[in-house]
C-alpha cells in the first residue's frame, strides 16, 4: 500500500501531538513540537473573528461630527493605508503561529468588548436622529442633508423592515439584489475553513477542527441573529441603507465600535494570511506548479514558513490594487464557493467510492447534504455573478489538466480508481453465468507470452481478435517458491504493464511461477479472470 507521505497531507492532516516531522518537513529541521495551539486559541477564536469578517465592509466616514476631515481621502490613500496595515498583519505572520495566536486573542478581546457595547447600546440609548453621509447629486453638487432615524424599540420599524426593499448602494451607485447582498453576507460564512487551515499547529487537530468549529458557527450564527433582530426592530430602512457605520452613531462611545471594525478587519486579515500561507507552503512542496511556488518553499530555522507568508502578501498586495470592496465581494465569494463546492464534491466521491479510510465521525453526514452542497454552491455561483462563475470553472478546470498533464504525487492515490473499483465490484455481480446467450457471445483470450521482445505484433493482432471481450497477457516464471527467499513475479508487473501501455493494447497482465511451463499454463488457465470474466477454455 502506498504510504501518505505527501507534505500536503503530512503537514495538514497526520501530525499528531508530540511528533516531528521529518528534515525535509513543514516543521524545519528536525521539527518542533513546541508550536501547538489549543482548540480555543488554534480554532475557535480565528474562526470566530473571520466569520465576523463581514465588518469590513462597514464604511467609516472621512469626516467627524464636526465635518473635519480625520484622513486624507481618495484612491491611493486608501492603497497606502491598506498597503500599510497589510505590512503590519504579514509582520505578525511572518514572525509566526505563536504570536499569531497572541495577536487573534487580544483582538478577539477588544472585539468583544466592542459587541458588547453595540448590544447594551441598542437598550440604553434613546431615539434620535442620526445626520446620513452626503451624496452627491447631480454636476459635481451635494445633495441636501438627510437624517436616518434610531426609534429604539418599535414594532413598526420592525414591520417597515420585513420586506426586501432593495435599494442602490451609496458606495458604488450600484443597484442592490439578492445576489450582490447574498455576495457581502457571506464573507461572515468565509471564515468557517480558519481553523482547519492551521491543523498542522493544532495540539489534536481530529479533536479541535470540528469541535471549535462547530462552537464558532454556533456562536457567530446567534451573534448575526441578534444584531439582525435588534437593528431592524430599532433603526429604520433609511437609515440601515444610508449608513453602513451606523453602529457608531448609537453607540454610547463610539470609539469603541471603531475598536471593534479596525480589530475584526486585522484579525480576519491576519488568519486569511497565515492560513492561505499554509496551504501554499503545501502546495510549494509537493511541487504542483513547479517553479512557480518555489519561493514558497523557504523556511524560518524555527520551521515557520516565511517564504510562504511573503509569497501571500504579495499576492494580497496586488487585490489592493482593486479598491472597492463590494466590487471585489462578489468575486471573493465566488472562489469560496468553488472551494465549497470543491470539499463537498471530494467528500462526495469519497463516499460514493465507498473508501474504508474515509470514516467521517459527524453522525449527521450523508451523499445527500455532500451532493446538495455541491449544487448550493453552483447555483449561488452563478446566480451572484454568470461571468465569474463561469471564469472561475474554467480556472478549476485548467488547474486541473495542468496537474494531470504534470503528474501529481503518487504517494496521493486517486480518487477515480476507487471510484471505478466499486462501479467495477458492483457490476461484475451483476454478470449472471445462467443468463449467457449465444448471440450475445464474444471471444475471451488468454494469450500466454514467453519472450515480450519477439511478439509485439502477435499481442496486437490478439487484440484485434478480442472484439469487446477479456483479453489477459499470461506468463510462465520457471522456479519453485519454497526455494526462493522471496516471490520473483511481483516485481515484474510494472514491466508488463508498461508492454500493454507501449503495444497500445487492451489487455489485462497475470503471471504466476511454476515449476514448469506446462503445469504454469494450467494454472493460468484456471485462475485467470474473474467471476463471469474468464478465457474461453471449452468454446
Amino acid at each position: 500500500m502506498a504510504s501518505e507521505s505527501s507534505p500536503l497531507l503530512a503537514y495538514r492532516l497526520l501530525e499528531e501531538e508530540g511528533a516531528a516531522f521529518p528534515a525535509s518537513g513543514a516543521g524545519g529541521p528536525g521539527g518542533v513540537s513546541a508550536r501547538k495551539l489549543s482548540t480555543f486559541l488554534g480554532v475557535v477564536v480565528p474562526t470566530v473573528l473571520s466569520m465576523f469578517s463581514i465588518v469590513v465592509f462597514l464604511r467609516i466616514d472621512a469626516t467627524g461630527p464636526s465635518g473635519l476631515r480625520v484622513l486624507p481621502q481618495g484612491y491611493g490613500w486608501s492603497l497606502l493605508y491598506g498597503s500599510l496595515l497589510l505590512g503590519l498583519v504579514g509582520g505578525v505572520c511572518t514572525l509566526g503561529a505563536g504570536l499569531y495566536a497572541r495577536a487573534s486573542f487580544l483582538t478577539f478581546l477588544l472585539v468583544s468588548g466592542s459587541l458588547a457595547s453595540v448590544l447594551v447600546s441598542f437598550v440604553a440609548v434613546g431615539p434620535r436622529d442620526i445626520p446620513l453621509p452626503p451624496r452627491p447629486g447631480p454636476n459635481g453638487s451635494s445633495l441636501p442633508p438627510r437624517l436616518g432615524h434610531f426609534t429604539g424599540f418599535n414594532s413598526s420599524t420592525l414591520k417597515d423592515n420585513l420586506g426586501a426593499g432593495y435599494a442602490e448602494d451609496y458606495t458604488t451607485g450600484a443597484m442592490m439584489t439578492f445576489a450582490s447582498v447574498f455576495a457581502v453576507l457571506f464573507n461572515g460564512c468565509t471564515g468557517i475553513m480558519a481553523g482547519a487551515n492551521m491543523s498542522g499547529e493544532l495540539k489534536d487537530p481530529s479533536r479541535a477542527i470540528p469541535l471549535g468549529t462547530i462552537v464558532a458557527v454556533a456562536y457567530t450564527f446567534f451573534i448575526y441573529i441578534l444584531l439582525f433582530f435588534l437593528s431592524s426592530f430599532t433603526c429604520d430602512r433609511t437609515l440601515l441603507q444610508e449608513d453602513y457605520g451606523f453602529f457608531r452613531a448609537i453607540s454610547l462611545w463610539p470609539p469603541l465600535v471603531l475598536i471593534g471594525i479596525y480589530a475584526t478587519s486585522l484579525s480576519a486579515s491576519m488568519s486569511s494570511l497565515i492560513g492561505a500561507s499554509r496551504i501554499l507552503h503545501a502546495l510549494a512542496r509537493d511541487d504542483l506548479f513547479g517553479v512557480i511556488l518555489a519561493p514558497a518553499k523557504v523556511v524560518s530555522r524555527g520551521g515557520n514558513p516565511w517564504g510562504a507568508v511573503l509569497y501571500s502578501w504579495g499576492l494580497v498586495q496586488l487585490v489592493l490594487l482593486a479598491g472597492k470592496l463590494n466590487t471585489l465581494a462578489a468575486v471573493v465569494t465566488v472562489f469560496y464557493l468553488v472551494a465549497y463546492a470543491a470539499v463537498d464534491l471530494s467528500c462526495l466521491s469519497l463516499e460514493w467510492a465507498s473508501a474504508p479510510n474515509f470514516r467521517p465521525t459527524f453522525s449527521l453526514f450523508s451523499w445527500h447534504t455532500c451532493l446538495l452542497g455541491v449544487a448550493s454552491c453552483l447555483l449561488m455561483m452563478f446566480l451572484i455573478s454568470p461571468g465569474a462563475a463561469g471564469g472561475s470553472l474554467l480556472l478549476m478546470g485548467l488547474l486541473s489538466a495542468l496537474l494531470t498533464a504534470r503528474g501529481g504525487p503518487s504517494s496521493w492515490g486517486y480518487v477515480s480508481q476507487a471510484l471505478l473499483f466499486h462501479q467495477v465490484r458492483k457490476y461484475l455481480l451483476r454478470l449472471d453465468v445462467r443468463k449467457d446467450h449465444v448471440k450475445f457471445w464474444r471471444p475471451q483470450l488468454l494469450l500466454l507470452v514467453g519472450n515480450p521482445r519477439g511478439a509485439l505484433p502477435l499481442l496486437r493482432l490478439a487484440n484485434q481478435l478480442k472484439k469487446g471481450g477479456l483479453y489477459v497477457l499470461g506468463h510462465v516464471t520457471l522456479g519453485d517458491l519454497d526455494s526462493l527467499p522471496s516471490d520473483p513475479v511481483q516485481p515484474q508487473y510494472g514491466a508488463w504493464l508498461s508492454l500493454v501501455d507501449r503495444a497500445q493494447v487492451k489487455a489485462f497482465v497475470d503471471l504466476t511461477l511454476s515449476p514448469s511451463v506446462r503445469q504454469g499454463a494450467q494454472h493460468l488457465l484456471r485462475i485467470s479472470g474473474l467471476g463471469e470474466l474468464l478465457p474461453s477454455s471449452e468454446e
